[in-house]
């Protein structure tokens, strides 16, 4: 056992606070709302950065890539068929000077003011201004898909989720028997079935995209219903459905966001497979995956023909999980753990 000793205290260790000449200031720290600290943690985060910088970026060529050439997504100039990349400034270094083989083919046709940046299809159409405009395109489509999908299995997982009991098995079923058919089977089907176009394509996308968005949205429903909040609301005579929209769907809209940044990915992967095998858009309309299919023809005599497009869907798709990865860690830290 260890000893204590005696210690003995002098009258002058201690002081009164209101004998002493000091002022006594409590400390005082500066208090943050939830949406910067959700900025805080997003700008820490340098690949979630540079995705949203590069998507900004992607979404103004998108906007503005198809009026800068003078060119159109559908004019032909069969003069111009197969012309490799030719790109102002870069050609005095001998980049993108239009060379083919150890050949200028601009020179020996004649075309010294004329400049493909990204080259010329076989059918002599601008592929620069067909790449940003098939961009535009895809994230039309694959945004507009996601947002019905978002408002769909929103209300379908609070609803499922809120009332529980019988209500909760049969939409819970018919859940489970949508989600047992691969999604690219019931995509693809639909796309044989349906005219080709944007709409049909966006409907083919949101038959089935919604389920994730409700099973995040019926467990988050699950997990804050018991809550003090809630009871409280039913206490004071709030009806379910104004409980649902207005006490629990604001607790979970960070969720719902993030599912939606990773579905856009999903989204528009689907519709470039789409566009890829045939049941896209219609010519001569263009999208990331009918210009990817069109190169894929002359891939071995004319890459440049498919590599713009397969980059630019690439920095898309890595820049988006990046950018919906970072927004996961915002706005919930520990959802990186589960």
């Amino acid at each position: 056992m260890t000893q204590v000793k005696d210690i003995e205290f002098k009258d002058d260790d201690f002081t009164f606070a209101h004998e002493t000449n000091e002022k006594i200031i409590d400390k005082t720290y500066n208090t943050s709302s939830y949406a910067k600290d959700v900025w805080s943690h997003f700008i820490k985060n340098k690949g979630a950065v540079i995705g949203a910088v590069i998507i900004i970026l992607i979404v103004i060529m998108a906007i503005v890539g198809p009026h800068l050439t003078g060119h159109t997504y559908k004019s032909i100039i069969i003069e111009h068929a197969s012309l490799t990349p030719r790109i102002p400034f870069l050609e005095n270094f001998g980049l993108f000077d239009g060379t083919f083989h150890g050949k200028n083919i601009y020179v020996e046709k004649g075309f010294q003011d004329i400049y493909y940046w990204f080259g010329a299809d076989t059918q002599g159409r601008d592929i620069f201004t067909r790449v940003w405009e098939g961009t535009r395109i895809s994230l039309i489509i694959a945004v507009t898909a996601v947002l019905i999908d978002i408002f769909v299995g929103m209300v379908y997982g609070l609803i499922s989720g809120y009332f529980g009991g019988k209500i909760d098995m049969v939409m819970q079923r018919i859940a489970e028997i949508l989600n047992g058919i691969p999604t690219l089977v019931i995509v693809t089907l639909l796309g044989l079935v349906l005219p080709r176009g944007i709409a049909s394509i966006i409907f083919a996308l949101m038959i089935t995209g919604w389920i994730g968005m409700s099973r995040i949205a019926r467990a988050q429903v699950l997990k804050l219903k018991e809550q003090e909040f809630i009871l409280a609301s039913k206490t004071l005579g709030a009806k379910n459905f104004a409980i649902i929209f207005k006490d629990i769907l604001p607790n979970i809209f960070g969720q719902i966001i993030i599912m939606s940044m990773f579905s856009i990915p999903n989204a528009i992967f689907t519709e470039a497979f789409l566009s890829f095998v045939g049941l896209g858009v219609p010519a001569p309309m263009a999208s990331l995956g009918s210009l990817i299919s069109e190169g894929y023809k002359s891939m071995t005599i004319y890459p440049h023909m498919m590599m713009s497009a397969i980059i630019v869907l690439a920095l898309l798709m890595l820049s988006l999980n990046l950018f919906a990865d970072g927004l996961r860690d915002a706005f919930d830290p520990k959802m990186k753990q589960m």
